[in-house]
């Protein structure tokens, strides 16, 4: 909904955009939990280029702390292994012919509040990449008043409804984060 030349829409797509790229990271973060999206951020050199784990084999959550990959091309089982054992995420894969067997260990209380850290890391840069949309979009509200193409007051009314969005998307980030973080402190 552009009002007057203003495009409200791309300041709020952008917006979402940083949240959901917050969501997607929070979505790599273990919690102690199963989950195939665990796997996501990992990648294996397969047929000469990097693919995700997800497009060499079948990855599934059979039970609550065992995630599985049926590897469909008997070749690529050690470099999947490989990749998941090199990827940081303290994963340690048992192989069963093209099955990989991956047990999540539980999480002590030293490494919960290791990934609490890495989620707010994540969160605040979610906050600093909406405030940055917040002031293209501020900056190009003065650009406009200066230019003509908007009054004074026109100027104050747009700036106070990108504001108002930022709040929105700031407290949208800020419940996300809290939702992971109990989700990481959960026993």
């Amino acid at each position: 909904m552009a009002d007057e030349g203003f495009d409200f829409s791309d300041i709020e797509r952008r917006m979402k955009g940083a949240v959901a790229a917050l969501k997607t990271e929070f979505s790599g973060l273990r919690t102690g939990r199963a989950s195939a999206s665990l796997l996501d951020p990992i990648t294996v050199e397969a047929y000469g280029q990097a693919m995700p784990i997800n497009q060499v084999g079948t990855v599934s959550v059979p039970e609550p702390r065992m995630i599985t990959v049926q590897i469909w091309d008997k070749t690529m089982v050690g470099p999947v292994e490989k990749a998941i054992r090199t990827s940081g995420l303290g994963l340690n894969p048992a192989t069963d012919g093209q099955l990989l067997r991956i047990p999540i260990p539980e999480l002590n209380e030293e490494r919960r509040a290791e990934l609490t850290k890495v989620a707010a890391k994540y969160a605040e840069q979610a906050r600093i990449a909406v405030r940055n949309v917040r002031r293209d979009g501020m900056d190009e509200l003065k650009r406009s008043e200066k230019d003509g193409g908007i009054s004074q007051d026109e100027q104050k009314n747009f700036a106070d409804r990108v504001q108002k969005m930022t709040d929105k998307y700031v407290a949208e980030v800020d419940a996300a984060l809290a939702s992971k973080e109990a989700e990481i402190m959960q026993v």
